[in-house]
């Protein structure tokens, strides 16, 4: 009997990690970003499967649509879809300023106040909070308010 209690002790430290690490998971789709400046993008979820793409951009946001063990099934901004291997996702939220011409970031998030800076379409930027009509987006040089319509990188009405 002596024999079988370290491994039932290391059996029920294991089963009570799992609801932690599904959990994680559970409320898909969510949104992430790559934390290296390098980050390859597969075909399928191994390491033995096809680079799709290849990333160089830390920071950029995907969307995470599905998972499989260390996998997730990943959506970029342009719609294309792979597999990117979790140790190279961050949980912070970024996004990525699009469309035409540049976008004026706010001092707050009324659309009528002041612009202070503006930013380029492609810039990559850390969300601080996001209202129901805009955003707070921290850029390496500026901090402020971008309307949500030119952000990619946050769901339509999510707000925090």
């Amino acid at each position: 009997m002596m024999r079988l209690r370290p491994a039932i002790v290391f059996l029920f430290l294991a089963l009570a990690s799992l609801p932690a690490r599904a959990a994680e998971d559970t409320k898909l789709p969510y949104f992430a970003s790559m934390k290296g400046e390098t980050t390859n993008m597969r075909e399928g979820p191994g390491a033995d499967s096809r680079v799709k793409w290849v990333y160089h951009r830390k920071g950029l946001p995907v969307e995470v649509i599905a998972s499989f063990e260390v996998w997730r099934r990943v959506r970029d901004m342009d719609g294309e879809i792979g597999w990117i291997h979790v140790a190279l996702l961050s949980r912070e939220r970024m996004a990525v300023v699009k469309g035409e011409g540049q976008a004026g970031v706010h001092d707050r998030a009324d659309a009528k106040s002041d612009v202070h800076a503006e930013a380029k379409p492609g810039a990559v930027g850390r969300l601080e909070h996001c209202a129901a009509a805009s955003c707070e987006v921290k850029f390496d040089g500026a901090k402020g308010w971008i309307d949500r319509t030119r952000l990619w990188g946050v769901n339509g009405g999510e707000q925090f």
